[in-house]
């Protein structure tokens, strides 16, 4: 069987089974279809949990951005790695303690107001929403290489099937299609990276094969021929950073406070019985994603030295099947500049932006034709970022089955982060605004028809988002990060710490925070790109960190308010106090 017909066979496989899952654990009830009934087992959970947070991000565009930023690229293994603990240790139990459905409801209760609640829904759907297109424009690209459809119609076939088990089955369905997709992903991520670390070092675990000396004799390690070929090409080395140290701390922060105020990573440890199940979940959590971020990097340096192997200096008519199928879907792309035949990889832009093609023309050359204008330089390829893990198989010329598998995986990733984050908004939308603020009196059944139809919604929103996204999958996540990270984070982790703070300064915090965040990501990446340069950014930090200082606003914002306006009521200041007490301390307290 060809790799074509195994990739349509072992996607229609996955997909039968995610579907079949949300029909058996269809639910009936709000708390089920808002929190799977909140029964999970913690370890069931942290698997269902690192599937959710496991994206598209991390599955295709992490190692592609290792692959071309080094060094660079690992700002995005430390962020997203160390902000689950934060989450363990500062958030996770003791929202759990806490005991409700949303962040919003949260957030509504402890700063006693109507008002705090709307303002955290939505701050959690700007997140959810820019999240959300990293997704559905990752669930695009897989389809429209391996199922040879269009990216647009790719994106279309990814909302059909999340609407059927994010609507149908709820939290609960997403729970147990999760833990299938995250056996699905790891399996489809592990195996290649194993393939081809055997392939290029001799060693068959992948992490090893990193600092691994080649299998072709020259004596050097994986990445000393990296650092060799990419300064050859006129690259800087691959083990050296070009950012600066306060913008790689800020892109890190941001991260791994993003991480911690991810709300439909939060809701997960609404689902486990009991508040030490949500460490436990946590804990759980971050061994399964480790499986794949400590591989990461070992798959980015191989993708790079496969890539640079297979592509420099061969005759355009000789490259490989690979090479054009991608070419045709517009995310690899190649121009003759000198006019010799030959494919020319080196360091600087090969076309002024992105390129953009004529579907029906091609060159002299048998290049893409392309309309933007050509630099002054001597790369002659585009590669899109996005495609370096699902390529990494066919460069490599691993077998049929393995391609097929990066596709599962892919999509896989894509759709299970997908569903979490609707289900987070079609919640904050039915139960936090409708049945918290606006329409107290709905029935159970009226309320999860009104989740039911957000959902929908929501769907049809984020396939326009994937369909135009904002940028690459891996920065358009990074954005949402940063977005999380300066407006619910500190609102959050005042609410359980700070009794003192008070509903007026949560509100001022959370709005300033998100609306300093948002302005600066749009004025560098959309009304001025052509400043979106280390000498025109605020302090040296980058869009991608810039919700570390949005964090520091909210955060000073909210305290200043709170010191000119009227403290908390008792009963509030006594709700913090119970969250933060753990359960049966009081007994022992007594005892003693």
């Amino acid at each position: 069987m060809d790799a074509q017909s195994l990739t349509y066979l072992f996607v229609g496989l996955s997909f039968s089974l995610y579907i079949g899952i949300a029909v058996w654990s269809r639910v009936g009830t709000t708390k089920e279809f808002y929190v799977a009934g909140g029964g999970v087992h913690p370890i069931i959970n942290g698997m269902a949990t690192a599937a959710d947070w496991m994206s598209a991000a991390s599955f295709i565009s992490m190692a592609g951005l290792i692959a071309f930023l080094g060094y660079d690229g690992s700002v995005y293994l430390m962020g997203w790695t160390g902000g689950y603990v934060l989450l363990a240790l500062l958030l996770a139990p003791y929202l759990r303690k806490y005991g409700k459905f949303t962040v919003p409801e949260f957030i509504g209760d402890r700063y006693y107001s109507d008002a705090a609640r709307l303002v955290a829904v939505v701050c959690l759907i700007f997140i959810s929403f820019t999240y959300v297109a990293g997704q559905m424009r990752g669930v695009g690209i897989v389809f429209s290489r391996f199922l040879e459809v269009e990216i647009d119609t790719g994106v279309v076939i990814g909302m059909l099937i999340v609407f059927v088990y994010a609507v149908l089955g709820g939290m609960k369905g997403i729970t147990y299609t999760q833990v299938a997709q995250y056996c699905v992903l790891i399996f489809a991520y592990t195996v290649p990276a194993i393939f081809i670390s055997l392939l290029i070092t001799g060693n068959p675990v992948p992490q090893f094969g990193l600092g691994a000396e080649l299998a072709d004799g020259s004596g050097l390690t994986v990445l000393e021929k990296l650092d060799s070929a990419l300064i050859d090409l006129g690259f800087s080395a691959y083990t050296e950073g070009t950012k600066s140290t306060v913008d790689i701390f800020a892109i890190t922060a941001a991260l791994m406070v993003g991480t911690a105020g991810l709300p439909h990573v939060i809701v997960r440890f609404f689902t486990v019985p009991k508040v030490s199940d949500a460490r436990i979940s946590a804990g759980w959590a971050l061994v399964f994603i480790a499986l794949l971020y400590t591989t990461a990097p070992a798959v980015g340096a191989f993708a790079r030295i496969n890539f640079i192997d297979t592509v420099n200096e061969t005759a355009y008519v000789d490259t490989p099947n690979w090479f054009k199928n991608w070419e045709d879907l517009g995310l690899i792309a190649w121009r003759d500049k000198n006019g010799d035949g030959v494919i020319q990889y080196r360091a600087g832009a090969p076309f002024e932006g992105k390129p953009r093609f004529d579907t029906d023309a091609r060159g002299t050359d048998g290049a893409r034709s392309v309309t933007n204008p050509v630099t002054q330089t001597d790369n002659e390829v585009y590669v899109d970022r996005d495609i370096m893990v699902l390529a990494n198989p066919e460069i490599a010329a691993l077998p049929g089955w393995v391609i097929a598998l990066v596709a599962a995986g892919g999509l896989a990733a894509a759709l299970s982060t997908a569903a979490g984050l609707l289900l987070v908004i079609s919640t904050a939308v039915s139960h936090d605004m409708l049945k918290k603020t606006w329409m107290p009196d709905i029935s159970d059944a009226q309320e999860l028809r009104a989740a039911r139809i957000a959902a929908g919604l929501a769907i049809a929103v984020a396939g326009y988002l994937g369909i135009n996204p904002p940028g690459f999958v891996a920065q358009v996540v990074a954005f949402a990060f940063g977005l999380a990270a300066s407006s619910l984070f500190p609102a959050i982790l005042m609410g359980i710490f700070s009794k003192r703070m008070n509903k007026e300064g949560a509100i001022a915090g959370m709005l300033s925070g998100l609306v300093f965040t948002i302005s600066y990501i749009v004025y560098f990446k959309f009304v001025s790109p052509e400043l979106n340069t280390e000498n025109h950014w605020w302090f040296g930090i980058s869009p991608e960190g810039i919700g570390t200082i949005g964090m520091l606003v909210n955060f000073g914002v909210a305290i200043l308010v709170d010191r000119f306006t009227p403290a908390p009521p008792e009963h509030i200041c006594d709700m913090v106090d119970d969250i933060r007490v753990p359960s049966g301390a009081e007994n022992v307290g007594h005892q003693h």
